[in-house]
């Protein structure tokens, strides 16, 4: 299985950057082969928000889908997030956020492994950079929406 990490301060407050990274349905817009993003259900309790999704990631003739359970720790600034259908075997990510001066240290954790053989290989080639553009591409979203000077 892929695995990786990625630690980065981004320029913006905590809790901005957590609403960025629940809205989903905003992903296609900025993040690197993702196609579509749809939230099924957003259960909002006192210490926790947990919500169903999609996401179609790929190019426009191949592409997947795959359905995830997402879980949002008020009080540990923590998501999890776990797969729970399509082409992925195994997905476990995990974000965690401090506020450090009006900036957001993110740290993130993958793991995840594909059905499919053949684009677990070509996967794990790409791993690293993909996981660098993605990243780099919600910084860059960050700073778009909430560090106007």
């Amino acid at each position: 299985m892929p695995k990786a990490s990625i630690k980065k301060i981004i320029p913006c407050k905590k809790n901005d950057l957590i609403e960025m990274i629940l809205d989903i349905e905003k992903y296609p817009q900025f993040v690197p082969w993702c196609l579509n993003g749809k939230i099924y259900s957003k259960v909002e309790r006192e210490d926790i928000i947990e919500i169903e999704a999609d996401l179609t990631v790929g190019k426009k003739f191949l592409n997947q889908t795959y359905k995830s359970h997402v879980t949002y720790y008020k009080e540990k600034d923590k998501i999890l997030v776990n797969n729970i259908g399509g082409p992925l075997k195994s997905l476990q990510n995990e974000w965690n956020i401090k506020e450090i001066n009006n900036q957001s240290e993110v740290s993130f954790k993958i793991d995840f492994e594909i059905k499919n053989v053949f684009y677990n290989m070509i996967m794990k080639k790409s791993f690293d950079q993909g996981l660098k553009n993605i990243a780099d591409a919600f910084e860059k979203r960050a700073i778009q929406l909430y560090n106007k000077q």
